[in-house]
């Protein structure tokens, strides 16, 4: 009974008085980014755009964000969940609600929140629910959380069009993202930041459909 309470507490997210109870004080993180050396918490430049990304595993997703041009700085961490200033650990244990994601601060001048969304469909599957591949629970969930009513709008609009365009491959499979106004984002401690920089042969388990989501 132990593992099956275990197993449906990663899959359900809780309600807010049946999550872990956090704590005040932030969980403290890196300063800089390991690779671009920009500040991760800011300041960011004029005119910068931000928004959360959650495609399973935020190691690789990170990774990928970062090499894309335009995307000044990226940082993992925890959001849509209920527990404040959660740990790594905590997280893992479904018990707080949040989903694991990447924050990306980029210059629409430069690349657009369509090519970054792009990124976001093609590089994931983001019809398996509460999982990723062997990942599975409701921290690898696949969402977007938008920083203002312009984002949702556009996030809404890809999604329907990805969708399409499953359909259009002969997938069948209802896209399951998560799509919602930004709440509190908190950093995940250090060793987690471009963790994919400072350990290169690390686990990276984005696989994505294979269709392509074209803008």
């Amino acid at each position: 009974m132990f593992l099956i309470d275990m197993f449906n507490n990663k899959m359900t997210i809780p309600a807010p008085e049946h999550a872990l109870p956090g704590r005040e004080s932030e969980i403290p993180t890196s300063r800089h980014h390991f690779v671009n050396g920009h500040p991760l918490k800011g300041p960011y430049p004029e005119g910068m755009q931000s928004i959360l990304l959650g495609m399973g595993c935020f190691w690789g997703a990170e990774r990928m964000f970062w090499k894309l041009d335009g995307v000044w700085v990226t940082a993992v961490g925890y959001a849509g969940g209920h527990t404040p200033n959660p740990t790594y650990q905590e997280t893992t244990t479904g018990l707080t609600g949040h989903a694991e994601v990447v924050l990306v601060v980029y210059d629409p001048k430069v690349i657009s929140l369509k090519a970054l969304l792009k990124n976001f469909f093609e590089e994931h599957d983001p019809t398996q629910g509460m999982r990723q591949g062997n990942d599975i629970g409701t921290t690898y969930r696949s969402a977007i959380y938008a920083y203002d009513e312009e984002q949702l709008k556009e996030a809404t609009a890809m999604r329907d069009h990805y969708q399409e365009s499953l359909k259009a491959a002969g997938k069948n499979a209802r896209i399951t993202t998560e799509i919602a106004m930004a709440g509190p984002f908190y950093f995940a401690d250090e060793a987690h930041q471009q963790y994919l920089a400072k350990n290169p042969g690390g686990y990276c388990g984005l696989r994505g459909t294979g269709v392509s989501c074209a803008i």
